[in-house]
């Protein structure tokens, strides 16, 4: 922990803009005092780049550490939130805004010298893994491209080679592989499992994660493995190891011996984001080259924070130069709508998009103020599922910290196709691979168990993409060679969209066509698709209560007063089923006092398992901590004399209780519609299909049009 430091109260969330802005945007990407003949500033020496957990156990704290335009490594516990700090200038920024924490890795950039050696270790020392492939180090973007090839060449009937709609910022295709039986039949009305890697350059672990499990569909289908086989009857995988190709490419090709590249703006192996030049960006960062220009790794779009379901909130900056810069609009990127435009197009029932790291399995809503998402008790119980498996957390992505603009947000809320996103391994964005491929995906760690690894994760996200339960079917009859397509159209909104200045500017509208075809082989026919009806417009899920809510407790104060800078401790009991239902417990607590600066408390909240869940930490009189879904046992309430507290102005508090929020749903109702068209592409029956997820409708002869009622 750091020593004290001067102390700057939080209230809301920092957003810099205007003179700030550029003052922070300059420190980000020019902190040399020299440049080189090229234009590469020289950079004077630094201190070691660390990795450290903030303290801050609340979302808005979280956001607030997000906002100052640090790196974050994706990692959060309920204690706080975890970033790379690149020298002093990070630290003293954490410092002003008020921010303590704990040192995770002292020096990044030996952490990383030997990862590397127990790389080469690790490859010198078997000749094959216990990975389906048999691979021993991490690939090249070359050997990821190659592997795909031998993989459709060895199994022609089972593979498709599929190339995404857009190329990337720098030209470059987007490819992946379609694997299922009579893989070149893609209008057969299949449902669609989508494995997404490397949105984030530097998050190699992703892409390996996504290959392999390719490799271990296609070998144990050949094996007769029944599970494989019915999944590949009745599943259309369909795997993109590397979404970010351009940054990736400079990632894993940056040379870990360059001198110049210690982690600090010119190490492209830490690159997080796309080759995109933001609009945004001053003209003098806007020369050179993606892998050498004078704005380093920073130039770019973080492409999970640029897809335009809910873009433009929190958890995203709206500074050029930072690592979580959301792009100049929503879907902006050509990677990120390269990939929209692929689920749109498909009925991606299932997505899955790894990124590294923290042992997380995350599901959406990314943004708190979203609320649950209607289908929330599948989506937890299948998280749920897959965490057991893989040994990590299963929570909702907003308890991270909100993340506008992620991938399974847009997917999940517009096509209504279930999204998660899997943060692969305890640390490091690509640290060994005997542990961090090997380990994770076999489920040979520490947290897995045994219990399978992301291998088992994988399955269980495949069967469930699979099980009409959680998704539509449509059945009916059409004469052989019939398209049969059901599609939409809709408007959508952003979230209100953050502004540099601070401020929240309106929402921007974005437009989604969603499209399914499925071609006759004549007779009846079956085709999986989502349900109609968008979860943006479903409503959000909520619970009825079971019981009513625990009565109010007064906090008990222990006697005598801590000294300024000590804490004391007291406990409360919080009741569950049968006794007492409780969707949200409040502790609030005050002091006889109007001079916040005099005489101050602060307030942290300690559940049943010992885990922050709440604190209380502003110049406000009373702090009020709200904590939803508490737990039943026992809470510790942890009080620390600030500033000034004695005799005459100690704390007195309460704890109540409210009900749970119940459901909240529209009623309103969406169609599919539905047309059949010969080769020709003539219309020969066309119709609307309202349909529920788990619901089957039968449609008919979809060839025969309607007759209309008078």
């Amino acid at each position: 922990m750091h020593p004290p430091r001067p102390r700057s109260r939080r209230t809301g969330r920092i957003v810099f803009g205007g003179a700030l802005a550029t003052t922070l945007a300059a420190s980000l990407v020019v902190p040399a005092l020299t440049t080189t003949a090229t234009g590469r500033p020289q950079e004077a020496p630094d201190d070691r780049v660390q990795i450290v957990m903030v303290d801050a156990p609340t979302v808005d704290q979280r956001n607030e550490v997000l906002a100052l335009g640090l790196d974050p490594t994706e990692h959060a516990t309920r204690k706080g939130i975890e970033v790379v700090l690149y020298g002093e200038k990070d630290a003293d920024r954490l410092r002003e805004a008020g921010f303590s924490w704990d040192v995770e890795v002292r020096d990044l950039e030996a952490q990383m010298e030997r990862q590397r050696a127990a790389d080469e270790e690790y490859a010198a020392s078997v000749d094959e893994s216990p990975l389906p492939s048999g691979r021993t180090s991490y690939r090249t973007y070359e050997e990821y491209l190659s592997d795909m090839e031998m993989l459709a060449d060895k199994y022609p009937k089972l593979t498709k080679p599929v190339t995404l709609e857009n190329e990337t910022v720098l030209g470059e295709k987007i490819r992946g592989l379609e694997i299922t039986k009579n893989a070149d039949d893609v209008k057969d009305g299949k449902p669609v499992f989508l494995l997404l890697g490397a949105h984030h350059a530097r998050e190699w672990p992703s892409s390996e994660h996504t290959l392999e499990f390719g490799f271990e569909m296609l070998e144990s289908y050949t094996a007769n493995d029944q599970r494989a086989v019915r999944l590949m009857n009745g599943l259309r995988l369909i795997i993109v190891p590397v979404v970010n190709v351009d940054g990736f490419q400079i990632s894993r090709n940056a040379d870990p011996g360059d001198p110049e590249d210690d982690f600090d703006t010119f190490d492209y192996e830490m690159k997080r984001k796309n080759c995109s030049i933001s609009e945004n960006t001053p003209e003098q960062y806007t020369v050179g080259t993606c892998e050498d220009n004078p704005a380093g790794r920073l130039r770019g779009t973080d492409l999970n924070r640029n897809y335009p379901g809910f873009w433009g909130g929190g958890g995203a900056s709206t500074n050029w130069s930072s690592d979580t810069y959301r792009g100049d609009g929503p879907g902006s990127e050509p990677e990120s709508d390269a990939v929209r435009k692929l689920i749109s197009e498909r009925a991606v029932t299932m997505m899955i998009s790894n990124h590294t790291y923290s042992n997380l399995v995350l599901r959406p809503p990314a943004i708190a103020s979203t609320g649950k998402a209607p289908d929330e008790p599948a989506l937890k119980e299948l998280g749920d599922s897959m965490a057991a498996a893989n040994g990590y957390t299963s929570q909702a992505s907003y308890q991270l910290y909100d993340t506008s603009g992620s991938t399974e947000d847009w997917s999940y809320w517009i096509t209504g196709g279930y999204g998660y996103t899997f943060e692969i391994g305890p640390d490091g964005f690509h640290p060994a691979y005997e542990d961090a491929v090997v380990g994770e995906y076999i489920g040979d760690t520490e947290a897995s168990g045994g219990a399978g690894g992301n291998r088992v994760a994988y399955y269980r996200a495949a069967q469930t993409a699979m099980d009409p339960v959680h998704h539509s079917q449509i059945t009916g009859k059409a004469p052989r060679n019939r398209t049969v397509t059901v599609s939409k159209t809709h408007i959508s909104p952003t979230s209100p969209v953050l502004q540099p200045d601070g401020s929240t500017g309106p929402q921007r509208f974005y437009e989604d066509t969603l499209t399914t075809d499925y071609r006759t082989d004549g007779g009846r026919f079956t085709m999986d698709v989502n349900p109609s009806t968008r979860p943006l417009v479903v409503g959000r899920y909520g619970r009825e209560p079971q019981a009513p809510p625990q009565d109010e407790v007064t906090l008990v104060n222990p006697d005598g007063v801590p000294a300024v800078g000590e804490q004391e401790e007291t406990t409360f009991e919080v009741e569950g089923l049968p006794d007492a239902d409780n969707g949200f417990a409040t502790v609030s607590v005050e002091w006889p006092s109007t001079d916040a600066a005099a005489y101050d408390w602060d307030f942290y909240v300690l559940g049943p398992d010992g885990e922050a869940v709440g604190s209380g930490a502003t110049l406000a009189n009373p702090e009020v901590i709200k904590i939803p879904d508490p737990v039943a046992g026992t809470y510790t309430l942890v009080a620390e004399n600030y500033a000034g507290g004695d005799a005459d102005h100690d704390w007195t508090g309460e704890v109540t209780f409210q009900s749970p929020e119940p459901p909240q749903y529209s009623g309103i109702k969406e169609a599919w519609q539905l047309t059949c068209t010969n080769r020709r592409g003539k219309i020969l029956g066309s119709r609307e299909v309202v349909i529920d997820r788990g619901e089957t409708v039968n449609v008919g002869n979809a060839c025969q049009e309607r007759k209309r009622r008078r």
